[in-house]
């Protein structure tokens, strides 16, 4: 059995601790309610998982503003050729953390050592809630091979609470009839995870936290509204939009919003696709090595132990 492999071009880079001062600060501090202000516009990296393409917005760093999410790729979108060799990341463990992963297009293969193995494709979101480690493999799905198309998604990880690290691992798929949906003249939104207005997600989670996948169409505005205790980000897939400030969001862009205030004030004159993400701060230490993430460096010494001696599954079995 390989059992090292993952620490090489693994999703979080190195041991690292991040602490998050700012989520413990009294809401008492913040001013009134209204448009909530930009923190920071970061621009996606592209970079390849196994043999996958990514655009990386976030890996580890900026917790303070993104938590309870921790990492975030967007896949593809690639065109597959039908019968052509699946574009595949191999077996690999993860623990104390929860990948998630929703298709735009296309469809997905997923396997692991929890004894599940099935297809997965457009509007369907996956929780692999790793807890004290398993092991899955990852690749295009029995659609694209059959007849070929287009691979789109995003693999977004919601870091679990300290209290759930060690739970038993679990793997849900939630099809889109657990997701309600708010359709008007102006725009488009999926709730995938919370609620928003009427709308509300079906999917249970260990943490408060939301997740809209929206398009809005020519000349139309959306306001969102958010705790103003929580996190908030947005992502944009395709289009322009205008945010807070008159400042433009360009596609494989990631808008960090402050905490504090309450609405998200989007624009958008010739349409947009994009997610708005986050919630709860979880306000805890975080340990990450690679697709271990923890709050102390024993807790992912363990994680790296029990892996290493078959705790977490075989991925020789996994890869089959």
């Amino acid at each position: 059995m390989q059992r090292r492999k993952f620490i090489k071009g693994s999703a979080i880079v190195g041991l690292s601790l991040v602490t998050t001062p700012l989520l413990a600060v009294d809401p008492g501090m913040f001013f009134g309610k209204g448009k909530r202000k930009i923190y920071r516009i970061l621009t996606a990296d592209r970079s390849m998982v196994g043999t996958l393409p990514v655009l990386r917005a976030f890996a580890g760093n900026h917790i303070d503003h993104v938590s309870p999410y921790v990492f975030f790729d967007e896949f593809g979108p690639v065109r597959v050729d039908a019968g052509s060799k699946p574009l595949r990341v191999d077996a690999h463990p993860h623990a104390g953390v929860t990948p998630t992963t929703y298709f735009l297009e296309g469809s997905g293969h997923h396997k692991d050592s929890l004894n599940y193995d099935f297809q997965i494709g457009k509007g369907d979101f996956m929780i692999f809630n790793s807890g004290r480690g398993a092991i899955h493999m990852e690749e295009t799905g029995k659609q694209l091979y059959d007849k070929g198309g287009s691979y789109h998604g995003f693999q977004i990880w919601l870091n679990t609470p300290s209290r759930y690290k060690f739970a038993d691992p679990s793997t849900v798929v939630h099809r889109t009839t657990n997701m309600d949906t708010i359709d008007t003249k102006e725009y488009w939104i999926r709730v995938v995870l919370g609620e928003l207005l009427h709308a509300k997600s079906n999917v249970e989670l260990l943490s408060p936290a939301f997740y809209y996948h929206v398009r809005m169409y020519d000349d139309s505005r959306l306001d969102i509204p958010t705790d103003p205790t929580h996190n908030a980000f947005i992502y944009l897939v395709s289009g322009k939009l205008e945010l807070e400030g008159g400042q433009i969001l360009q596609p494989n862009q990631v808008a960090l919003y402050e905490r504090g205030e309450s609405t998200i004030n989007l624009y958008a004159e010739c349409g947009a696709e994009f997610l708005v993400l986050g919630g709860q701060p979880l306000g805890e230490p975080v340990f990450s090595y690679g697709p271990f993430v923890m709050n102390t460096e024993e807790q992912i010494r363990l994680c790296i132990q029990n892996y290493q001696s078959g705790k977490m599954g075989n991925p020789d079995v996994v890869n089959r």
